[in-house]
């Protein structure tokens, strides 16, 4: 499945990127982040600190990890901050949240609260426990947000600089490419056409973003593009890896990367699933994993379009001997 987003050349002059986390879209994706299994090295430290809270509980039922979260919960109001963001939550018209929700049902019945939300009678309870989350979970480490956005977007300029538009759009991330005059967002989560008509695209770099880009679903809305920052866990740890981190114990012999690319490798990862993890490019990751093959401890193999990475006994062995000193 994919989705075709079709530029014209007025599209092409009003890409831009965002300065900021987007405080709602961060919200979002930090509650899809809570309830998917491997988040990835660096949310996973942020999980373990964080701990659960009753606010995500909560949203997770309007805000499941997988599948369609009502667009009403990111509004275009939130570039402005957290506060207009919630301005604007909290003015959603009953007709839309009714629509929405409803289609988060998926023809199944409505759970209660979801209901009386639909109904418009929950609209400043949603919006403090939206502001509870962003309190508890977000705001704690808003100046590390900043920077990883400043450092993202500075990697954007470079691509824009050295390869055009076209460039920075395919360089996002590796499930978006070109075909003809539209970029297409490959994935199970989209599918159909969105034509842009020269209003441009916001692209929005994602900290809590973990897995493919994604979009609005109604194409009526302003159109923006949320994407994952490549994240090295050496810069957001969220705290010291403990001493008995197998990668940090095996830096000194193979070097950080190589090191914390093995310990991604566990349990068997693609190409790019290695590059995100490590926050490396793939092309590095493939260097690495290369290196890594030719001294024993992993295996590499193709499937289709896509080259998985698994542990030897060699590797397997080498991190379990690791681990228990």
């Amino acid at each position: 499945m994919a989705l075709k987003i079709h530029f014209t050349a007025a599209d092409l002059a009003r890409v831009r990127v965002a300065a900021e986390p987007d405080p709602l879209w961060e919200v979002l994706l930090g509650v899809h982040a809570l309830q998917v299994r491997d988040p990835g090295p660096v949310l996973s430290r942020w999980r373990t600190r964080t701990g659960r809270p009753r606010s995500g509980r909560h949203l997770a039922a309007i805000a499941p990890a997988r599948g369609y979260s009502p667009d009403f919960l990111t509004p275009a109001e939130s570039t402005g901050g957290l506060a207009a963001g919630l301005d604007a939550v909290r003015a959603t018209p009953r007709t839309r949240l009714k629509s929405e929700l409803t289609l988060l049902a998926d023809g199944r019945p409505m759970a209660p609260w979801t209901r009386e939300l639909a109904s418009g009678k929950l609209l400043r309870e949603l919006t403090s426990t939206l502001a509870a989350f962003h309190r508890e979970t977000i705001a704690p480490h808003a100046e590390l947000l900043a920077e990883a956005v400043q450092d993202d977007r500075r990697l954007r300029a470079r691509a824009l600089l050295d390869s055009g538009v076209d460039g920075l759009l395919t360089g996002l991330h590796p499930l978006l490419t070109r075909s003809g005059d539209a970029l297409v967002l490959h994935g199970t989560h989209v599918t159909g056409d969105l034509h842009l008509d020269g209003r441009g695209v916001r692209l929005v770099p994602s900290f809590f973003c973990h897995g493919a880009p994604t979009v609005l679903a109604d194409p009526a809305l302003p159109p923006v593009i949320v994407y994952p920052m490549a994240l090295d866990p050496r810069k957001y740890p969220f705290g010291h890896a403990p001493a008995t981190d197998p990668s940090a114990a095996l830096a000194t012999l193979l070097g950080k990367t190589r090191a914390h690319l093995l310990t991604a490798a566990a349990g068997g990862r693609t190409t790019t699933e290695l590059s995100r993890r490590v926050g490396v490019s793939p092309a590095s990751a493939s260097y690495h994993a290369s290196i890594l093959r030719s001294a024993g401890l992993l295996t590499s193999h193709r499937e289709g379009t896509m080259v998985r990475h698994c542990l030897t006994d060699l590797g397997s062995g080498l991190l379990r001997n690791v681990s228990r000193t």
